[in-house]
């Protein structure tokens, strides 16, 4: 499988880079999750990293590469919208 090295910023590996799997469309997950074991074998802690792009291209609609920000409220911000959704109807 392929692998790409993919900064991290904010949280505990903010400016570490690390090699981050790629899936079958090329591009590293949209969220990426570290467990750390908590203190005296107690609860898990898992850090949320959310994907964005690093920089923008010289080539136009593509992104060649990504970057993980630290997301502290643990989840992906907001839900994905369909276009054939209307506002209000999330069933």
């Amino acid at each position: 499988m392929k692998s790409e090295d993919t900064p991290f910023e904010g949280g505990p590996l903010d400016g570490r880079v690390l090699p981050v799997l790629l899936g079958m469309t090329g591009h590293p997950p949209k969220t990426y999750r570290v467990p750390v074991p908590g203190p005296d074998g107690g609860e898990p802690t898992v850090l949320v990293y959310l994907r964005v792009p690093r920089s923008p291209s010289g080539r136009v609609g593509l992104r060649d590469r990504w970057k993980y920000v630290h997301a502290p409220e643990g989840k992906p911000t907001g839900r994905r919208n369909w276009p054939w959704t209307r506002p209000g109807t999330h069933g």
